[in-house]
């Protein structure tokens, strides 16, 4: 998320400064490679390099390979890194990483990749998710190009620049799938006249994180969730605690009790908060308001006996909490780490959510049979009947 937030500010200013840039994007992949399909690059003409497509391997290649595009307004370019070859340290790169990696490269002096961006930005601008669909391979008589893009507005407005009929018709409906599904995935299409590959990614708006509480320990929670690209809004009724002055990087700061969160937040099924304003009182007005609401996430700071005197409390008043409610609802908050100080307790907060978010444990990595990153999702459609 900071990543993709840093492309477009870079973007912007370098547009500004009247600059040539391109834009490399991991489109495929098969094996053990570092980063996954959706991850992008932003190169300059200056010679900076925003972002990342590999462990830092593949950065400088992709950067020669890359300039063409920038002075001469080339034609996109699929590169392919094969580092399954027992001679990989031969071939220079060094990579181990026993993977393959086809990355797009493009100018963004052109319209289609420009719009790509924008697209981005305007999804982070609404706090809205969207979808873009990407032609990186054709084989046969296919009326597309090389990044031809299908757009996905959050309203589910179609931006449409697939001019094959058939491509474009089979498309669509799987980039409404991607997009309700929330998970990218590379597709292959088996036409009448061809065969075409497309990187259909998700585009997530910055992860709203309320943060109840503007004590001390709260400046390193917003710090470390800052770093990660989110949209953090911090909550107290107290004005000496909560001010830009302790909080620049807060992106919201709301002066109000917690009996009068209606009038000031609307929550949805993406929001993220925590509790720890250090006041029972306030805590228990802030579950009664929180737990029926649709958030993905609610964790509670403080021993979990506290909490469940919470609820207990909340259960004489007639609160009755559903199983659905107790699922999102985390307490004592974060991983066991062993943390002692803020900014520990702040990293094992930020690290549970990231888990909860990705839908993970949140264990050690040693421990895990699986692959590190889930399988690719490819599939293959043949075509219609």
């Amino acid at each position: 998320m900071k990543e993709l937030q840093t492309i477009l500010k870079v973007f912007e200013q370098s547009r500004n400064a009247g600059q040539r840039s391109a834009i490399a994007t991991v489109v495929k992949t098969m094996g053990s490679v570092y980063r996954r399909p959706g991850a992008r690059m932003l190169l300059t003409e200056t010679g900076e390099m925003v972002g990342a497509i590999s462990g830092g391997c593949l950065e400088s290649d992709v950067f020669e390979r890359a300039k063409p595009l920038l002075w001469q307004n080339s034609k996109p370019i699929v590169v392919q890194y094969d580092t399954t070859a027992n001679d990989d340290l031969v071939w220079g790169m060094g990579m181990g990483c026993n993977g393959v990696v086809q990355v797009l490269v493009e100018s963004l002096h052109t319209e289609s990749a420009r719009k790509q961006l924008e697209f981005i930005a305007d999804c982070f601008q609404q706090k809205a998710a969207g979808a873009i669909a990407t032609i990186f391979h054709i084989e046969g008589n296919v009326d597309t190009q090389i990044a031809d893009r299908l757009l996905l507005k959050p309203d589910n407005t179609v931006v449409n620049h697939i001019a094959d009929p058939q491509l474009a018709t089979r498309l669509l409906p799987d980039t409404y799938g991607v997009l309700a599904e929330g998970k990218t995935q590379v597709i292959s299409y088996q036409l009448d006249h061809g065969f075409v590959e497309a990187l259909i990614e998700v585009i997530q708006p910055p992860v709203p994180l309320l943060l109840f509480g503007a004590g001390y320990d709260a400046i390193p929670v917003v710090q470390l969730a800052k770093q990660l690209g989110w949209h953090v809004t911090v909550i107290d009724h107290r004005p000496t605690y909560a001010t830009r002055d302790r909080f620049p990087q807060a992106d919201e700061i709301i002066l109000c009790r917690p009996n009068e969160l209606e009038a000031h937040l609307m929550l949805h099924s993406r929001t993220i908060a925590v509790v720890m304003t250090h006041h029972y009182q306030h805590d228990q007005t802030l579950l009664r308001s929180l737990l029926p609401s649709p958030i993905h996430y609610l964790g509670v700071l403080g021993p979990k006996q506290r909490t469940q005197q919470l609820l207990e409390d909340l259960h004489v008043e007639g609160f009755a909490l559903t199983n659905v409610q107790r699922q999102r609802l985390y307490h004592p908050i974060g991983l066991d780490l062993g943390a002692e100080t803020p900014e520990e307790i702040a990293l094992a907060i930020v690290a549970e959510i990231q888990a909860v978010l990705t839908n993970h444990t949140g264990g050690m990595l040693r421990d895990r049979h699986a692959p590190i990153h889930d399988p690719n999702p490819e599939r293959v459609c043949l075509p219609s009947a």
